[in-house]
């Protein structure tokens, strides 16, 4: 694969599974957080890992799929009630299933911006609903 065609949009990843969209979603976001604390301040990495990982989680994730979904179009979503309803292989103890499920369908719905190539999008929802 050439760098062009990694950063081209795909051309139906709803066509995706959920739980694939998830897997790349979830380092989407990642990313909006790694490089949002960065530019909030230099800090020694191991804050900014222990920063990262507070918002990072399945909890915060469900809290903030809960800001941003109001602001959905219709389209989005859709592609959030995918994620929202996928069946993972399991649940982590450190959240309930309705958590997990969110954090599921906010990762799908990162991954599924990002393939689209609306990474402006992605980054916009992010921003979005106070503090990250």
């Amino acid at each position: 694969m050439t760098r062009s065609q990694a950063t081209e949009p795909m051309e139906r990843p709803e066509l995706l599974s959920p739980l694939a969209l998830a897997f790349l979603g979830d380092t989407v976001y990642d990313l909006f957080v790694r490089e949002a604390l960065l530019r909030e301040a230099n800090r020694p990495t191991h804050a900014l890992q222990k920063a990262a990982a507070a918002q990072v989680n399945a909890r915060a994730q469900a809290e903030k799929a809960q800001q941003i979904y109001p602001l959905l179009t219709e389209a989005e979503a859709a592609i959030f009630r995918r994620g929202k309803n996928a069946k993972p292989g399991h649940v982590p103890r450190s959240c309930s299933p309705e958590e997990y499920s969110r954090a599921t369908a906010l990762e799908c719905l990162f991954g599924w911006l990002w393939l689209r190539g609306q990474a402006a999008r992605a980054q916009e929802l992010f921003t979005t609903g106070g503090t990250n």
